[in-house]
């Protein structure tokens, strides 16, 4: 079995390619990040074709002013261009062809062309379904904020419509699928891992309550309903740490509750480990995500989970038993699960417990490769 991967990014296209790599399938990964990064995650220069001028140009547009940057238009251009070049790099002896959704129309027509199965991964929910989340949060708070265009969504139903299967990381993903037309058989579920090795419980240096979140301060991971929840609560000794670059849209809030939170700003993944350790409880309140690669590893760090179904959480977690699911936008679900966590401080240490060692029996990247590497094979055997 060869498997060929083209990406736009990273995401966890790396980890992908290391399983396929380990399990002796890998073909070939296409990708915009140069070769040295991408061998970080082990997988040999042999097998990589980078394309780092395409990561270049959306970092120098990356930096020009927001007011320069009407409808996201270059951002498209580059993406397009990307899924263009890579194409000519699919080998025509791949027998599946995985390329990332918005940036693999080509890649995914090249592959079929060739005889390859053809696999598109989507990391969130449906992209009109996404839309719909997002446009639907802009007018609840009353603020512009990112969502799809016409053109870029075009491409991608485009996209789900060529291939012959379409991976998803969670159940959360699929219902969204299903939702808007798409067939349950054409879908393959597999959530992603996490290095329990890197991602690793330390002692905790104090007796503080403290709620982390990490992520991009934005509208779309719903911190706004987490800000009002743990200000409204006003818990004693206790803190609210924020891990993670911010946008424009949630300066307002960081304004209103600046005295009830800490910011602290974007952390290497490799430092991530020591703040989700000094934690008690990971809070994940997104509006629409497929599954926040975050909660694994806070879960892995000893700490529970309370997130919306719309995190992909519900997967990771039992309700009661390693954390708790919310409805989104629902901050007086949200307080009642943290005041729980704040007066039950025992017993929100056993749910961590559990979190960590649910994490090490099936979350692992290991598990997420055997479980990929079946979903391929299954896909090559019914031919």
């Amino acid at each position: 079995m060869n498997v060929v991967i083209s990406v736009f990014g990273r995401f966890h296209a790396f980890n992908l390619a290391n399983q396929l790599n380990e399990h002796g399938y890998l073909r070939r990964l296409i990708t915009s990040y140069p070769k040295y990064e991408t061998e970080k995650y082990g997988v040999t220069r042999d097998k990589i074709k980078a394309l780092p001028h395409y990561e270049v140009l959306r970092r120098l547009w990356g930096r020009f002013p927001k007011k320069m940057k009407v409808g996201g238009k270059v951002d498209t251009l580059i993406k397009n261009a990307f899924d263009w070049g890579s194409s000519w790099h699919v080998p025509r002896d791949a027998d599946i062809f995985v390329g990332w959704s918005g940036s693999s129309e080509r890649g995914l027509a090249r592959a079929k062309k060739m005889g390859a199965k053809a696999i598109v991964e989507r990391g969130s929910s449906h992209i009109e379904y996404q839309r719909d989340l997002l446009k639907e949060e802009s007018q609840v708070g009353g603020v512009n904020i990112d969502i799809p265009d016409d053109n870029v969504i075009a491409k991608e139903k485009r996209e789900y419509e060529q291939a012959d299967k379409i991976a998803v990381p969670s159940q959360f993903v699929k219902k969204s699928f299903v939702e808007k037309g798409v067939d349950r058989s054409k879908l393959i579920q597999v959530p992603y891992g996490v290095d329990v090795d890197e991602f690793r419980p330390i002692e905790k240096e104090d007796s503080t309550f403290r709620v982390i979140f990490a992520g991009q301060m934005m509208l779309r991971k719903g911190v706004h309903y987490l800000l009002k929840a743990f200000s409204d609560l006003e818990l004693p000794n206790a803190e609210l740490w924020l891990i993670g670059s911010k946008r424009e849209e949630i300066e307002p809030y960081f304004e209103k509750y600046k005295e009830d939170f800490r910011f602290l700003g974007h952390k290497p993944q490799s430092e991530l480990y020591k703040y989700y350790s000094q934690g008690s409880v990971f809070v994940m309140p997104s509006i629409e995500e497929g599954l926040a690669m975050v909660q694994p590893q806070a879960m892995a760090c000893g700490l529970p989970l309370i997130c919306t179904p719309n995190t992909g959480g519900e997967d990771l977690i039992r309700e009661g038993k390693e954390g708790f699911i919310v409805p989104i936008r629902n901050v007086g679900a949200l307080k009642e699960r943290l005041l729980w966590c704040h007066e039950n401080r025992e017993n929100c240490r056993t749910m961590g417990d559990a979190a960590r060692k649910r994490i090490e029996e099936n979350f692992k990247w290991e598990d997420y490769g055997s479980r990929v590497v079946k979903a391929y094979s299954d896909l090559l055997d019914r031919d």
